[in-house]
């Protein structure tokens, strides 16, 4: 078997590939999304259950922070616990989340009681917080490469959200607008971290398996919400 290391470039596009084919854009509930033929219940559906995973990314983003053993690294990863939970009250992506929920017909309440998550986006969010928790360093920031697609998608998502679903207030599309400039600058990041780290076969294979580990809870947690919201 070989298991000579990787080139720089080989590993990168190794890593790039696992988002270009498998990136929850391609599932079907998203598809059918940005085609602009959802009900509004399943929008909210939609809504309600990401809310999930939108609320754990800071404590997913601790544990990888806890991993880095530089102040200079914790310095740049400190900024996504501040992008999601903002500096203050009333700022921050989780919070645009909320009025994203509030633009659609979802009481802020209802997100924030956790109740309705379905059991299978339960499921699929605790596996990667606990990649996160108890993978390595590597592991853990590779996961978070499925950002290399998110502005393309947040791009997709808003064109379809003003064109098809114009029952959503504009405001409410804010949390999209600003992961565009976000996720370019936070995917920069984390695959600069993962080509100098990942040295040997071994851990560039595991930082690839991570990150075709997150595209399956991200595809997870739409299995589960499209079964529900048919």
């Amino acid at each position: 078997m070989n298991s000579r290391p990787w080139t720089a470039a080989e590993f990168e596009a190794r890593l790039r590939a696992v988002p270009e084919h498998a990136y929850h854009d391609r599932h079907p509930f998203n598809v059918r999304m940005h085609e602009g033929t959802l009900t509004p219940e399943q929008i909210r559906g939609w809504i309600l259950n990401r809310f999930h995973y939108q609320r754990h990314i800071p404590i997913k983003d601790a544990y990888v922070l806890a991993k880095l053993d530089t102040p200079e690294l914790r310095r740049m990863w400190v900024r996504r616990i501040h992008d999601h939970d903002g500096r203050r009250p009333g700022e921050g992506g989780i919070e645009r989340w909320l009025r994203l929920g509030e633009a659609a017909g979802l009481d802020r309440k209802e997100l924030l009681s956790g109740e309705g998550v379905l059991p299978g986006v339960r499921l699929a969010v605790e596996g990667y917080v606990n990649l996160c928790r108890l993978g390595s360093p590597i592991e853990a920031v590779a996961a978070s490469l499925t950002e290399l697609s998110a502005p393309g998608l947040m791009r997709t998502r808003i064109d379809a959200f003003e064109r098809h679903y114009t029952w959503i207030s504009p405001d409410g599309l804010r949390y999209f607008q600003n992961r565009i400039f976000q996720g370019g600058q936070d995917s920069g990041e984390a695959l600069t971290l993962v080509l100098q780290w990942a040295r040997d076969r071994t851990d560039q294979e595991k930082a690839v398996a991570a990150l075709a580990y997150k595209c399956d809870v991200l595809w997870s947690l739409l299995d589960a919400v499209d079964r529900e919201y048919r």
